[in-house]
Order: C-alpha cells, then sequence, then structure tokens
C-alpha cells in the first residue's frame, strides 16, 4: 500500500492538536491492515476565512500542491490527500520529522554573502542595528523555488522547509497558492534573475505538456482549484519558460513573509 492510500482509506485517529498553526492543524495517526503512518489532518471547517482566497478552499490547495510537485519528480511536498475525517472533510498529509540542525537560513553580520549562500534582504535585529537574511544556494532549495513560482506561493516561510536525516528536502503549509493575482511570497529570493537551471527547464517543459487542457495534471488540478486558477498556471509555467529565470519581487506585493521563519 501506497503512502497516498493508507493517507486516503487508513482509519484516522486524532492525537493532538498543533497549536502554532495559523488553522486547525490535527496531529494523527492513520492505519490499515497493520500499517499505521503519522499525519497532519486540516479539516475545512478549521480555516479561516482569508480575503484574498475563496473561504473553505485551503485544503484543495495543498493537495494541488503536492500533485504538481509529483509531476516535477523532485518529490518536494509530503505524499497529501483529500478525504473525510473526525471533523468533516480535509487535507491528510504524511508527517516529516525534520533535522533540526540542518543550515538552511541565517541572519550574518555581512554586507555580502559567504560562498555558499545568497543573500535575501537585510532584517532589523534590534537597537536599530541591521543583519543580512541569507539563505544557503542549496538545489534543494533552488528546486523548491522554481515549484513555488509555478504553484504561487504566498507563504513562503522558513518554517515549512523540513530537511530530513535522508538528505531530503520537503516543503509544507501550502494552503494559500494558485490565486490568481501574482502573490509570490517567499525566503527564497536568491536566485531572482539568474537563469533557470536545464534541470528546471525540462521540469517546466513536462508541467506545460501535462497543464494542457487534456493533460493528466489539468484533469487532476481541475477537481481542486478554479479554472480562472487554472489558467493563471499554466500562464506562470509559459512565462518562466519564456524568460528563463528566476521571478524577480514585482513590487506590488510584500516580497517576504511575515513572520519570515
Amino acid at each position: 500500500m501506497t503512502s497516498e492510500e493508507l493517507l486516503a482509506t487508513g482509519e484516522l485517529t486524532v492525537r493532538g492538536r498543533i497549536r502554532d498553526a495559523s488553522n486547525a492543524a490535527l496531529y494523527c495517526t492513520v492505519a490499515y491492515d497493520g500499517q499505521e503512518a503519522t499525519c497532519v489532518y486540516k479539516p475545512v471547517a478549521g480555516e479561516r476565512p482569508l480575503w484574498d482566497f475563496p473561504d473553505g478552499t485551503l485544503a484543495q490547495r495543498e493537495v494541488a500542491a503536492y500533485e504538481v510537485s509529483e509531476v516535477t519528480g523532485w518529490g518536494l511536498v509530503p505524499p497529501t490527500v483529500l478525504r473525510d475525517g473526525p471533523y468533516g472533510e480535509g487535507m491528510c498529509q504524511l508527517w516529516v520529522e525534520a533535522r533540526p540542525d540542518a543550515e538552511l537560513l541565517a541572519l550574518v553580520d555581512a554586507e555580502e554573502p559567504a560562498p555558499g549562500w545568497k543573500a535575501i534582504g537585510f532584517a532589523e535585529v534590534g537597537d536599530g542595528k541591521t543583519a543580512l537574511l541569507v539563505h544557503a544556494d542549496d538545489e534543494r532549495l533552488r528546486r523548491l523555488a522554481v515549484l513555488d513560482a509555478v504553484i504561487n506561493n504566498a507563504d513562503r516561510k522558513g518554517g515549512h522547509l523540513l530537511p530530513t536525516g535522508d538528505g531530503r528536502l520537503y516543503g509544507i503549509d501550502h494552503g494559500v497558492t494558485f490565486n490568481v493575482e501574482n502573490k509570490l511570497r517567499t525566503l527564497l529570493w536568491g536566485w531572482a534573475g539568474e537563469p533557470l537551471t536545464a534541470e528546471a527547464v525540462e521540469v517546466l517543459q513536462r508541467l506545460q505538456r501535462e497543464l494542457k487542457a487534456d493533460g493528466p495534471l489539468a484533469e487532476r488540478l481541475g477537481a481542486l482549484i478554479t479554472d480562472a486558477e487554472l489558467d493563471a498556471t499554466r500562464a506562470r509555467v509559459d512565462v518562466l519558460l519564456a524568460t528563463g529565470t528566476h521571478p524577480e519581487p514585482n513590487g506590488e506585493w510584500p516580497a517576504i513573509p511575515w513572520p519570515p521563519v
């Protein structure tokens, strides 16, 4: 049984609540025929209304982000399904245990990033002082930056980056994605304006094919987001391929989420 099948069909048992989440997020186990896993269950009923997203759609957007991630082949989003649970329909995502000692973000007392790091911008650190916020020049983060540009992620915070002990990196919390308007807000601006890698171009070409009207990804996304949002996703992929570069902040929307971590 795959992780997706277990998440979708197993018996879901709530074990606790993740208290620092902005919407209801429940720590659960899911079990079926002797197989068990831990997961996060976010019921639609526990979503707080947002002014710029339709009510009751965040769970579907989380699943849509997983669908896009799977087509990239990068596996950047943990297995995620939409299912019924103790508090109604919601998103159910495999729990990922992060490595707490992995260094992906840092504040440094410098004007320029050191080798192996990319600058995000300057941040106030108190007493009128500023420090340079940087992220690692890491191919896993670069892939995630491309995924975020495709799904129009409006909330890529440091706490949403989960490096694991086996060297993988996952991104979580994709409820505010796929908006028609450009809302990209992220900490991963280090490659802004730089050419996309050959690997990223190949992945975007694959997404472009699968997002066509008769494409398999378009069919799956059509059940999760609106037609206008699907068209906007196609347009973002087209623009990335046409420019061949990582996007840059447009100045019309805050470029960095708050709080950043």
